[in-house]
């Protein structure tokens, strides 16, 4: 009699004294190489989200998630970072002239920018 796993086209592996179903995740169809972002999401599901974290992987949609997170996370912060330079004046007239002032002012918006998007993409 064979199993329901069988019956759907599942095959079994000898692995001593057990059978073991020959189980892998889809192709994936993209190579993405998942950056701080998704990273930093997958430790949150892994860590918070335990029931998501394991449907994600389970349907083997995990990796097209995270690298979802990080690109949107990547170009957020891009779109941030520019116009918080543009509203408080950190300019390349800034860079020349007093360049401590312009790496002080681009780090606390940097700073500023990556909270925002942490807050509201990576631990949503």
């Amino acid at each position: 009699m064979k199993s329901l796993f069988e019956e759907m086209g599942g095959t079994y592996r000898q692995e001593g004294d057990y059978l073991l179903p020959n189980l892998s995740l889809p192709p994936d169809p993209e190579e993405y190489q998942i950056g701080k972002y998704g990273r930093m999401r997958q430790r949150f599901l892994k860590k918070h989200r335990r029931a998501l974290y394991t449907t994600l992987m389970l349907e083997g949609t995990l990796t097209k998630h995270l690298a979802e997170i990080d690109r949107s996370c990547n170009d957020r912060l891009e779109i941030i970072e520019t116009a918080m330079m543009k509203r408080e004046g950190v300019t390349e007239a800034l860079k020349a002239s007093d360049q401590m002032e312009w790496v002080r002012r681009r780090n606390s918006i940097r700073n500023r920018a990556e909270e925002v998007i942490l807050t509201e993409l990576v631990y949503a």
